[in-house]
């Protein structure tokens, strides 16, 4: 009997919350709720909850249950949608700048892309997609990219003649490729893994989480630690919702996305080590696959082979956007 009470009075309680709730907010992101991401963005809900003690729920769909990243810019210009998370991709043709975050060795490690990010140049960005029509709040991690090969490691320049690299479209990473006699071959996703399984393509770059759970380690004979470009997603927000939310509660809401922020880069930090220490169980099991680090001079080696993408860029990125982003890190 006490046990039907006690089941009668939660439900009871999480039905006045329900009714208590007087806005409800609707997120929107495409990848599961085990991720980092995902994991984040139900933090946030939770947050704002609490925070709010109750008047705003926020509803999270994951997985692209409501919308993909493409569809979704769309859906937050009507207000189908309140917030969403897309990665920096989806946002280059509307603003050229954000192609800033595909420079080649631009940034040092996650301190020198946090830095940029919670500063001026990430600030100007901000507001530049702000002006597009959408809210932009904060930057959330997905990480570094390395490069892999089935043909031989990659660890100086040199080393990436010849081969056949997949990429993701964007003419930043054409003009890396190329800047070390590599082939650019922009393929979808979905493809990757048959198109190294049959020679398609020889090489890739991916964060350790692509890598990883597509099993690219299966199709690759070695995986080098390059951390040369950076993968992230811009927290949006619906500017026809915002501007209608009401101005008591916004703070409270910035609030929550602040610490979901701090949540989520705490986790896809931890999500990388992980990853890691599963690769390197991987390679000591095997002898057809290699992890390789970068020293200081193979480094440098690449930095100075990637100076000429940089000056291709100044007009569409800006050189002094550029120049104050690799600033903001001393």
């Amino acid at each position: 009997m006490k046990k039907f009470v006690k089941i009668v009075a939660a439900a009871a309680l999480l039905a006045s919350s329900a009714i208590a709730a007087e806005y409800t907010i609707k997120l929107s992101h495409v990848v599961s709720d085990a991720t980092p991401k995902g994991k984040a963005a139900n933090f946030f809900a939770d947050r704002v909850a609490e925070l709010t003690n109750g008047k705003v729920e926020v509803v999270v769909f994951p997985n692209a249950q409501l919308y993909d990243d493409n569809a979704v810019m769309k859906a937050l210009k009507l207000g189908n949608v309140h917030i969403a998370i897309p990665s920096f991709s989806k946002f280059t043709s509307l603003v050229p700048e954000m192609q800033l975050f595909d420079l080649p060795f631009l940034f040092d490690g996650p301190r020198g892309v946090h830095a940029v990010m919670d500063g001026e140049v990430g600030q100007i960005l901000k507001d530049k997609v702000t002006a597009k029509g959408f809210v932009a709040l904060n930057y959330w991690d997905a990480g570094f990219k390395h490069f892999s090969s089935n043909v031989k490691p990659i660890l100086w320049p040199e080393d990436a003649k010849g081969q056949k690299f997949r990429i993701m479209s964007s003419k930043v990473l054409e003009e890396q490729i190329k800047a070390v006699g590599g082939n650019p071959q922009v393929l979808p996703f979905s493809e990757v893994y048959s198109a190294l399984q049959q020679g398609v393509v020889d090489a890739a770059e991916n964060p350790l989480s692509n890598f990883v759970t597509k099993k690219f380690n299966e199709v690759q004979t070695s995986l080098t630690l390059s951390s040369h470009g950076y993968l992230g997603y811009l927290v949006i927000m619906s500017e026809r919702f915002w501007k209608k939310f009401p101005n008591d509660l916004k703070p409270l809401i910035i609030q929550a996305m602040d610490e979901a922020t701090e949540y989520e880069r705490k986790l896809a930090a931890e999500d990388e080590a992980e990853l890691l220490k599963k690769m390197r169980e991987y390679e000591a099991k095997t002898d057809d696959f290699t992890i390789y680090e970068l020293n200081d001079e193979q480094i440098a080696a690449w930095k100075k082979a990637m100076e000429v993408v940089y000056p291709k860029f100044y007009d569409s990125i800006g050189e002094d956007l550029i120049k104050k982003a690799i600033e903001e890190q001393k």
